[in-house]
């Protein structure tokens, strides 16, 4: 209860109403820029360049004392200074990408912390170094806000207006070219974007932190959809929604709000990949599980249709199963009815129409395939069983339905079984056929 009027206490206070709301529109516009460096294996150029604009801070406040617009001003000058020493080391210093990023904003970090170190020595001078580094969301004030939503509506804006542009060059920088996308001024354009975004979210996290906005909503966006709008979308709901989540962690758990933001978007990024229902690790891991288990009760009802007394003892002899593999196979055969319970001898199981329907479709896959192999792709018969037993279980009807009509609808495998016939298998009376040896 305490908490909870702590929390309503902080949002009634205007201070934090304007802390919230530029964390809001800091992390949205981090997101948005952050899809196109994560798709462009930028990823570090966003975090050089929140390094390397502290020099900027310096000679901005040298220039014109404790100014924003002097701050911004030299920041965003720092940074595009920082990716022109990159480009140059790259292409004239011939520097690997990595090492060249790592050389600037090294360099150019250390320069800006020695800078603030000694101005903040000078008699009169307030540059608290934890502010830049960690960021002092709570202190925002008016024209930080106007500032930060200003750049907000600017990069959205911008990437609305030059999508197609920017769309062709984070996939397709080559073919950009040719289609004469000027790619390297888009290149330095974004970089500029990139330093007006960096240079407004500093107040939110600092620069060591507001990577983690502009790298982590976007990786999560691209988790859950493939579809570059839709990424843009969910990287600017995923970026207002860890900011607006961390600053009521950081108030719940009396902390500091920029480490808060970072986890908060770390959690919410190991939810959705391992819970995301397409490409999470979870719902994959699944969904393998069942596909083995379902593979399972496939050899399960061929084994019976071949062999309809056979036992629980001489199943897993025949299989080389587990208890666990038969139970499973049974549960899955159960469920889908084609198995039942037999009447008179415990413990063995009888297909059902349903059964016997797929342990066909599983037998003529099986020959179809292996006749397929020996007589279009050259297999020696030794070999053709274990690869039929394998392939036997992703082959489509449709596939299966083509395959019979190319080998011109053969009546017996290579080894000389009979190859049930299709209208067998979609009869609604039981074939009349004894069971395939």
């Amino acid at each position: 209860m305490d908490t909870a009027w702590t929390l309503l206490d902080f949002l009634q206070q205007p201070y934090f109403q304007r802390a919230l709301m530029a964390a809001m529109m800091a992390g949205t516009a981090c997101a948005l820029l952050g899809c196109f460096m994560v798709l462009r294996n930028m990823a570090l150029i966003g975090d050089a360049l929140s390094h390397a604009i502290l020099p900027g801070v310096v000679v901005g406040f040298m220039v014109a004392g404790h100014s924003l617009m002097a701050f911004f001003l030299g920041s965003v000058g720092a940074g595009l200074l920082a990716a022109v020493l990159i480009a140059w080391l790259q292409g004239k210093g011939g520097a690997r990408n990595d090492a060249a990023i790592g050389i600037v904003f090294s360099a150019m970090f250390a320069l800006g912390v020695m800078g603030i170190s000694t101005l903040s020595r000078r008699e009169g001078v307030h540059l608290d170094m934890k502010d830049f580094l960690f960021g002092n969301v709570l202190g925002i004030g008016r024209d930080d806000l106007l500032l930060v939503g200003m750049v907000l509506v600017f990069d959205v804006l911008c990437v609305a207006i030059l999508l197609p542009y920017f769309f062709a060059s984070a996939f397709q920088s080559d073919v950009a070219q040719t289609m004469g996308i000027p790619t390297r001024t888009l290149h330095y354009f974004t970089i500029w974007m990139l330093s007006l975004t960096v240079v407004a979210s500093l107040q939110t996290v600092g620069v060591i932190l507001v990577v983690s906005m502009l790298i982590i909503p976007a990786s999560t966006a691209l988790i859950i959809s493939n579809k570059l709008q839709n990424v843009l979308l969910w990287a600017m709901l995923l970026g207002a929604l860890t900011a607006a989540a961390g600053m009521i962690a950081s108030v719940y758990w009396d902390t500091a709000p920029g480490p808060a933001i970072t986890l908060s978007a770390t959690a919410i990024y190991i939810l959705v990949l391992l819970g995301h229902p397409v490409r999470g690790l979870w719902p994959r891991m699944l969904r393998r599980k069942l596909r083995l288990i379902r593979h399972w009760a496939e050899d399960l009802v061929k084994l019976i249709f071949r062999k309809p007394e056979i036992s629980k003892a001489q199943v897993l002899t025949a299989l080389h199963w587990s208890v666990f593999t038969y139970h499973s196979a049974v549960l899955w055969c159960r469920l889908l009815g084609w198995v039942q319970a037999g009447a008179q001898n415990k413990g063995l199981y009888s297909l059902t129409h349903k059964g016997r329907a797929k342990a066909l479709q599983m037998v003529r896959a099986h020959r179809l395939w292996e006749s397929y192999l020996a007589q279009k792709q050259g297999f020696e018969p030794h070999q053709l069983h274990w690869l039929a037993e394998k392939d036997e279980h992703y082959l489509p009807q449709a596939f299966l339905d083509q395959i019979d009509q190319r080998l011109g609808f053969p009546d017996t495998d290579p080894h000389g079984s009979p190859i049930p016939r299709s209208a067998a298998i979609h009869s609604q009376t039981p074939p009349s056929t004894p069971p395939i040896p």
